[in-house]
């Protein structure tokens, strides 16, 4: 609900605010008065673009604000939240264009760009003004509306849920289907590489391991030669290395007590004596367990050839590597043991599914059909009331393929002339016929749709009298539960408002300005009246002007 706007230098507007009732609201003044400005500065902080050209002072910014009540709004709050904006019961909206052209737009004082405050827009207002492409010309809206009157929202949402986990089936089934299609192709291949490395059986670390023994084995006639090189003089020659550190140790011993440093001197050849010792021992160790081994080395030399040539083939670097490729070519080989089985679970599914979706979507379809005939009633009806008595809608509905909202194709027609040639309304549908139009519809579903703040700009055109009434009277009992903002130059429908605003224009130091007051009971009085008879209006007028009050 708009609950207040304000307008700060825009056209011809200085600074005003407008304190909205939540019931409905009736804004009348002469013609070019100004009251469609009020609608342009509305169309700003609903996302409309603008220029500089609306600053009446081109030297101050321009400023329009609406405070809306928005609890309870689960629409409105799932889209603060999705845009991680404030959630507050009153939502203020922001729109500021500075004298050099730049916009800013803000929703709770946080920055937002226009399409946010658009959309945002779209949820907290339903305006109608002449020429507009209304929501009563998309597919959504019309079906919604059949929806509504049949009840069917609730019905709407489980369909829904099953449809998607169909399409959803679908779609793996069709991911399923072509991973096996591509496997089938390359099946033999990857059997052949599979193949290939089972017959190796390579072992972790293997190939790296088996070019480290080769190394050894091909060098292992020069490093048995420079082991003996090595163990000769410690140990084996006429005078051994070791044999000549003990004999050292030895004769050295025979001082031990005779110098401070020589015990240290002692234990340090007695520890080369041991290492080298030690070592001689080890060299020998090594030289004797190294062996030439051309039968061995043929072998590895073989096993390497097969290895390198999968590492090139598959081009990796190592044994793990080859041994995942194996992993993974046993895994696909599995996955298509048991892909028809999936497969086939899953066509059961589908079926099963799209069977449940269609009886769904047949009893939704047999619901709204049974809400055509008296919705056209309804609304034919209403038609004539609201001063279109020639004029009929028609809805159509099709059968079609399972869609997100069933198998039916809703349109409503329009025959504005009683031509007996139905067209959708888009195409035949003055601007005010399509908003009484609209007015007809919403008001036959507005207990069933959480519809917005409601604003008809001139709906009375072409109108007066008894259809004029009765526009009013729609829009009286509209107003229950919906806020309703209408502009009109009708006294019929002004004598049906819970707030009744006077847009009027004043020179002030010679320069025009357009405002805008709430009525008192006797200002409205005068006004009806003077909308009955003119600027001077009789009694006769004064007393019309309180019966169409009530009063």
């Amino acid at each position: 609900m708009l609950q207040k706007l304000y307008i700060q230098n825009y056209v011809l507007i200085d600074e005003v605010t407008i304190q909205f009732s939540h019931q409905l609201n009736i804004i009348t003044g002469e013609t070019g008065a100004g009251k469609s400005v009020l609608m342009g500065a509305l169309n700003l902080i609903l996302g409309e673009r603008a220029d500089t050209a609306v600053l009446i002072n081109p030297e101050k910014k321009c400023v329009i604000e609406g405070v809306f009540l928005t609890e309870n709004n689960q629409v409105v709050s799932a889209f603060l939240k999705e845009n991680e904006l404030d959630i507050e019961a009153s939502l203020l909206i922001r729109r500021e264009i500075a004298p050099n052209g730049k916009s800013r737009a803000f929703i709770n004082d946080t920055p937002v760009s226009l399409q946010q405050l658009k959309t945002l827009g779209n949820l907290l207002v339903d305006l109608h003004q002449q020429f507009d492409t209304l929501d009563l010309a998309k597919a959504d809206f019309q079906r919604q509306v059949i929806d509504a009157l049949a009840q069917q929202n609730v019905p709407v949402k489980k369909y829904q849920s099953v449809y998607k986990a169909w399409k959803s089936a679908l779609q793996e089934l069709a991911s399923l289907q072509q991973q096996k299609a591509d496997f089938e192709k390359e099946a033999d291949y990857n059997q052949f590489l599979l193949d290939e490395l089972t017959m190796l059986q390579l072992a972790p670390n293997e190939l790296e391991n088996l070019d480290q023994e080769l190394k050894l084995l091909s060098n292992s006639e020069g490093i048995k030669a420079t082991l003996t090189n090595i163990v000769y003089p410690l140990i084996e020659n006429e005078q051994p290395i070791v044999q000549q550190l003990k004999q050292m140790l030895q004769q050295l011993q025979a001082y031990h007590s005779m110098h401070p440093e020589i015990p240290a001197i002692i234990e340090r050849l007695n520890a080369a004596h041991i290492e080298l010792k030690d070592i001689a021992t080890e060299i020998d160790h090594i030289n004797q367990h190294i062996l030439f081994d051309a039968e061995r080395i043929a072998e590895i030399e073989e096993r390497l050839a097969a290895g390198y040539k999968l590492l090139k083939k598959h081009n990796v670097q190592t044994t793990e590597a080859l041994i995942s490729i194996h992993q993974q070519l046993c895994e696909q080989l599995e996955k298509v043991l048991v892909i028809d089985d999936t497969i086939e679970q899953l066509i059961i599914k589908a079926a099963s599914l799209k069977q449940e979706a269609t009886e769904l979507a047949n009893a939704i379809s047999a619901e709204r059909k049974k809400q055509i005939q008296p919705f056209e009633q309804k609304v034919n009806r209403l038609l004539h009331q609201v001063g279109m008595p020639n004029a009929r809608m028609k809805v159509n509905i099709e059968a079609i393929a399972l869609l997100e909202y069933g198998i039916d194709n809703i349109e409503f027609l329009f025959d504005a002339n009683q031509t007996n040639r139905f067209e959708p309304v888009k195409k035949v549908a003055s601007g005010g016929e399509l908003s009484r139009l609209m007015l007809c519809i919403k008001s036959l579903i507005a207990q069933y749709i959480d519809l917005p703040t409601l604003i008809f700009d001139e709906i009375d055109t072409g109108i007066s009298g008894e259809a004029a009434k009765q526009v009013g009277q729609i829009m009286k009992n509209l107003s229950a539960n919906r806020q309703i903002i209408c502009i009109t130059h009708q006294p019929q429908m002004a004598g049906k408002a819970d707030a009744h605003f006077f847009v009027y224009k004043e020179n002030i130091h010679n320069t025009t300005k357009t405002n805008i007051r709430l009525l008192s009971r006797e200002e409205r009085v005068m006004a009806i009246a003077q909308m009955l008879g003119g600027e001077k209006p009789g009694a006769a007028a004064l007393e019309t002007a309180k019966e169409m009050m009530h009063l």
